[in-house]
This record gives C-alpha cells, structure tokens and sequence, in this order.
C-alpha cells in the first residue's frame, strides 16, 4: 500500500468521476486533499467524504490564476469537458474554452505549485490525459488537441523538475464510467448516424481489445501509485490504461 501520510493533494475536476476517485484514493492513502471544481456544491460533498478541504474555482478564468501560488505535494490536473462537433461546425469560443480549462489551467497550476515543491525537493504532478492525447477520433479537435498538449507540457515539467525531486506524468485512460462520457453519447449517436444504445460497442469500445469501460478507481489507483515514493524514477510517462486501444 502507498503511503501518502503527511503529504497534500489538489484534485481539479473532483466532484464527479475520476476527480472524485483520485480525491477518495488519495485520502485513503492518507494525503489532506483539497478539491477544486466549478461545481462548488460537489466539491463540498466529496471533500467532507475524504475529510479533506473544497474549492470553488472555474479553471476557465485563466486570467484569475496568473498570480496563484499553490502549497502542495501532489497536484492532479483532471478537470476537463467534452464537445462533439465536427470541425467546421466547431464553435470558436468552446474551442479556446476548451484550451483554457484543459491546457492552460494545468499550465498555470503546475506553475502556481513548482516554487514551493522545489522548495521541499519533492512534488508530483499527474495530469489527467487521455488515449486522445495519443492518437485521435473524429469530431473531437478541441479535446485532441487539448490533450495532446497537455502530453509536451508534462514532460516539459519532468525535464525542468527532475533535479528539483519533482516528477510530472500523464494517465492516459480509454473511455471512463464517469459522467464524461455519459453526456457524449447522443452527441456520438447522432454524428454516426446509429442509435444511443449502439454507441457503447460501436464507437467507445470499437478500437479497444478489452470490451469494457474504465472504472474510475482503477484510474485512481495508478494516480496513487504515481503521486507516492516508488514511482520516484517515473517521469516523463504517459502511462496508457485504453483496454488495448493505443496497441494498433
């Protein structure tokens, strides 16, 4: 069992989904998480399920972080949001809403918390990535895009942080039982032109050796590892958890 005792967490995006399966883990572990959402009444309610503290933040309001520090061990960048669209359809503002909330915040936080992990010479950046940050779909330019660059920005944080203790690595899952995806599948059925009950095996798990959804907690227990001592020579990974997807 990884052994967080003593050590501080923040989760973005963690009142629902993965977010909140990193929070739960990361405080079984015995990590003090604080839980950043949008979702203010959400990030109460996980926060005193882990015993942990909430904050009510939209990440979208880039310009409110450019003086942020943060004082933290663990950062977990995960808060993030799906648009289906093809391109020309694409609606310019969600596109830079998009890169704002999912490239831009991260960027702004790991900046935020680097001073004060150098400072102790220990941190651990996990950004929530994606198999979109490695290969990509139709209809999805923002998130792929997004994704991908979340991809060079954390092994540019890797390089700048590994003589300072800090490690910086992605998590790259397939398609998550989270409420993520739930809200893409009519916007999937109808670009397909198939029925909502067709999307499950037609298009989320079409590329996937293994038939099945990511659970959240699965997620949640590699972050763990990742954010402990043992994964003190893991850096600069992006480390796939798609059922086999990215394998073809």
């Amino acid at each position: 069992m990884t052994d967080l005792t003593g050590r501080t967490a923040l989760v973005t995006g963690g009142a629902s989904g993965i977010g909140a399966a990193c929070a739960s883990a990361l405080a079984a572990a015995g990590a003090r998480v604080t839980v950043a959402d949008v979702d203010a009444d959400g990030a109460q309610r996980v926060a005193a399920a882990v015993g942990g503290e909430a904050w009510a933040v939209d990440l979208s309001d880039t310009a409110a972080l450019a003086d942020l520090r943060l004082d933290v061990d663990i950062l977990v960048n995960n808060a993030g949001i799906q648009h289906v669209r093809p391109i020309e359809q694409f609606e310019p503002e969600r596109f830079s809403f998009m890169m704002r909330l999912m490239l831009e915040a991260p960027f702004l936080l790991i900046r935020a918390a680097l001073p004060a992990m150098y400072e102790r010479g220990f941190g651990r950046i996990l950004n929530m990535s994606s198999v979109h940050g490695l290969v990509a779909s139709p209809y999805k330019s923002a998130y792929v895009a997004a994704k991908h660059g979340l991809e060079g920005l954390s092994k540019a944080t890797a390089l700048e942080g590994g003589a300072h203790g800090v490690t910086s690595n992605c998590i790259n899952p397939g398609y998550v039982r989270s409420p993520l995806v739930e809200k893409q599948i009519a916007d999937q059925a109808k670009l397909h032109g198939i029925g909502e009950d067709e999307v499950l095996s037609k298009v989320l798990l079409a590329e996937a050796a293994v038939k099945r959804l990511v659970e959240p907690e699965e997620v949640a227990a590699l972050a763990v590892w990742l954010a402990g001592p043992d994964a003190g020579m893991v850096s600069g990974a992006s480390y796939t958890m798609d059922g086999g997807w990215s394998a073809r």
